[in-house]
């Protein structure tokens, strides 16, 4: 068998290094057509090329009110005893919201992921009562806006836009709440740990087993024993 010579073994990846007239070269999509995407999801609008009619609008007008941020592991975002004034759409990495006692305690109250949108749901974050705090867990890059501005952004749209829109990530965050305390009282350690091993197994890929630890409501310990004999039992 004759072996191919020259170019003949190189990939295309190869090829780019010389401008080689056979690869096609595409121009990347601009940062803020990435936000674009990422609102179009939240609002559940369907993106097409009629750019007059009025989501499409919408959607570029209210894009206007974002800067993408990026920001390093275990960044604070929000801080309790201040108000939460920004709305996050996260691009690429997870947050953590929590809550955090004078004694440094901390109770997780969920993760947020990729296409997630982070805000003050409830009006007491958005004042200095505010309880809540806002962490990255891994690098993250984020879609960052005014709270105030984006709301009335929103209601300018009339028709019940923000109370819509509000309604149903509020009904979400507490439904997910309602639904892992009744958990926490109804099964055990393990059982909740193989519910996190099916609902979010990219959570157990990317964040520190302490986190989700506690927002399981186990202590560290436990839930290593749990990992640990679920991994031999599968050897």
């Amino acid at each position: 068998m004759k072996l191919p010579t020259g170019s003949s073994l190189s990939s295309a990846p190869c090829y780019l290094g010389k401008r080689n007239p056979d690869i096609i070269e595409t121009p990347s999509a601009p940062a803020r057509q990435a936000l674009i995407n990422g609102l179009s999801r939240v609002f559940g609008i369907h993106l097409n090329d009629e750019a007059s009619t009025p989501d499409q609008r919408f959607l570029r007008e209210l894009s206007q009110l974002f800067q993408q941020q990026r920001v390093e592991a275990e960044h604070k975002l929000e801080r309790h005893d201040q108000p939460w004034g920004h709305v996050y759409l996260i691009q690429y990495g997870i947050l953590r919201l929590f809550r955090e006692a004078p004694n440094g305690q901390t109770a997780i109250h969920h993760f947020f992921a990729e296409g997630d949108m982070v805000w003050p749901v409830f009006g007491r974050s958005r004042t200095a009562r505010n309880t809540l705090c806002l962490t990255s867990v891994t690098p993250a890059t984020l879609w960052v806006a005014d709270f105030s501005a984006f709301r009335s952004a929103l209601q300018a749209q009339g028709d019940g836009a923000w109370s819509g829109f509000a309604l149903a990530l509020t009904e979400e965050l507490a439904e997910l709440t309602s639904m892992r305390e009744f958990r926490k009282q109804t099964m055990s350690a393990r059982e909740r740990y193989l519910l996190l091993l099916d609902e979010y197994p990219e959570l157990i890929k990317r964040v520190p087993d302490n986190q989700l630890a506690s927002w399981l409501g186990v202590v560290p310990a436990t839930f290593s024993r749990i990992k640990s004999a679920l991994k031999a039992g599968q050897k």
